[in-house]
């Protein structure tokens, strides 16, 4: 890995293309169409850039793009970019490899990229794209992410684009062994204000013992994005792709392990959420949602649990989303930049609760009124779970009471929903006008029976080998965790009696 000891310390753009130029064996091409070229051109003017550029290309009108590429459904996507890597990549390779195959690293980097048009209408972001070889004639590996650009002006968005290029590749070539340093180093001489990565694939020989979910994980964690997405079968997924103009329903949890009473809550939700009339007939978007202070609640990140929630959510057939938005109105808002349809939150009465906690809003300088503006405005429900009078009592004596919750005299069997909830008296008329307003709605259809399942009782009765935890969970999670061995579970249960 020529000049990683020598250069290791220097970050600012010139010289981070400097290093690449003067590393002999790094030697390829730079495709990109949409924003200049604007990472070639770092290149150039760093100086020695024919010791690294092969060919420099930008094929703006499209018949010369299609001619060269193929067409795909957009220009700017994913199904692009790989198109331009595979022309580029077995181009570079047959015409080079007879000269100079036997001491060069060929690379291949692409982008295509739509920046701000002249009224500001269209959405900033583009498609980046690293393949390259680790060793002379060796298999390709390669490096994708999806980036959206936030300066206001076009020429601004050009510059970005070309930093955030410069340490893709530098990182890809000289991190590759330190996957946490890369990701961070994406963000090195620029603001955070300026731009996102929201999505991010390592694949080939150079990253087979790769998780890309975790990859993605840490673009949240280093403050790149505030959320990423997992599919059904665990794979990364662009949010926008998943959510553009979908009605979108979302529960939040900690899921560690999902139960029964996750799943019946997101269920009962949704076949509410699809009879609103905002909603019938349109596609929508059903999400688990885990948050990253419920991810470093033990303060450190632990990656095997969270791989492990992923994979219980997925085996179960549900889409995650990964979120720094503690705040739902936060969450909500983060929603709006693909979808103008309705946007519906499923949760328990612990989670209505907390809203209606004003110490979370003293940040805003409107308050609790501010978050709900925020959180209400353009067609937002909440649909809420009910809660055994038992459990509620215990929940507003805790420590964790939400000082919007009051105790009150209810019969013991009585269940606690949206429709009796007692809420702070300062926050009461606020409460009643949202509900008669329908913001906030009673989940019906629910189980009974299954109302007394908590996360926390079924990690107890797995460590404590009790085997009473696999009725309070779906059964592909009781499989999947005695299969790993998630949560500290392991065979020879303590039978009743014998504790």
């Amino acid at each position: 890995m020529g000049g990683m000891t020598e250069h290791k310390d220097l970050l600012t753009t010139p010289q981070k293309a400097l290093t690449i130029n003067l590393d002999v064996p790094k030697y390829g091409t730079f495709a990109e169409i949409g924003a200049g070229q604007e990472v070639a051109r770092e290149f150039f003017q760093a100086g020695g850039a024919s010791g690294t550029i092969a060919k420099s290309i930008s094929a703006y009108d499209m018949v010369f793009s299609d001619a060269i590429y193929g067409k795909a459904p957009r220009y700017v996507s994913r199904e692009r970019l790989t198109l331009m890597l595979d022309h580029e990549y077995k181009l570079l390779v047959d015409r080079l490899t007879a000269t100079r195959g036997a001491t060069t690293n060929f690379f291949v980097f692409a982008d295509t990229v739509a920046t701000s048009n002249f009224k500001g209408t269209n959405e900033a972001h583009g498609w980046l794209g690293l393949r390259f070889q680790t060793e002379p004639g060796g298999p390709p590996s390669e490096i994708m992410l999806h980036v959206r650009m936030w300066d206001k002006e076009a020429v601004l968005q050009q510059q970005a684009l070309g930093i955030v290029g410069v340490n893709f590749i530098y990182g890809a070539l000289y991190y590759r062994k330190d996957l946490e340093k890369l990701i961070e180093s994406l963000r090195d001489n620029l603001g955070m204000d300026r731009i996102e990565i929201d999505m991010l694939r390592f694949a080939g020989p150079a990253f087979e013992n790769v998780d890309n979910r975790l990859m993605s994980l840490y673009l949240v964690k280093f403050g790149l994005t505030n959320a990423v997405m997992f599919g059904q079968k665990g794979e990364v997924l662009q949010p926008s792709e998943v959510l553009y103009k979908k009605a979108i329903l979302v529960e939040r949890g900690s899921f560690r392990p999902v139960t029964h009473v996750n799943v019946d809550m997101l269920n009962c939700a949704t076949a509410q959420f699809v009879q609103e009339p905002l909603v019938k007939g349109k596609g929508y978007v059903v999400l688990m949602e885990i948050t990253m202070n419920n991810l470093l609640s033990a303060g450190a990140l632990d990656a095997s649990d969270f791989l492990s929630r992923v994979d219980l959510l997925a085996d179960i057939g549900f889409t995650v989303l990964i979120s720094n938005y503690s705040e739902y109105y936060r969450l909500t808002s983060y929603f709006r930049r693909y979808t103008k349809e309705m946007i519906g939150v499923a949760m328990g009465i612990n989670n209505l609760l907390e809203i209606f906690n004003e110490k979370y809003y003293d940040n805003l300088e409107g308050g609790i009124l501010e978050s709900f503006g925020r959180l209400f405005r353009n067609a937002v429900k909440l649909y809420i779970y009910p809660m055994r009078q038992e459990a509620f009592d215990t929940y507003v004596a805790g420590d964790q009471a939400s000082p919007g919750a009051t105790a009150h005299a209810f019969a013991s069997n009585v269940l606690i929903n949206a429709k009796n909830v007692r809420i702070t008296e300062n926050l009461a008329n606020l409460y009643a006008h949202l509900m008669e307003n329908h913001y906030i709605d009673s989940i019906v259809g629910f189980d009974p029976s299954i109302l007394s399942i908590f996360s926390r009782d079924v990690l107890r009765r797995i460590k404590e080998k009790d085997p009473k935890w696999e009725t309070m969970v779906p059964t592909p999670v009781v499989e999947a965790i005695k299969r790993r061995g998630l949560f500290g579970y392991s065979e020879h249960p303590v039978l009743d009696g014998a504790k």
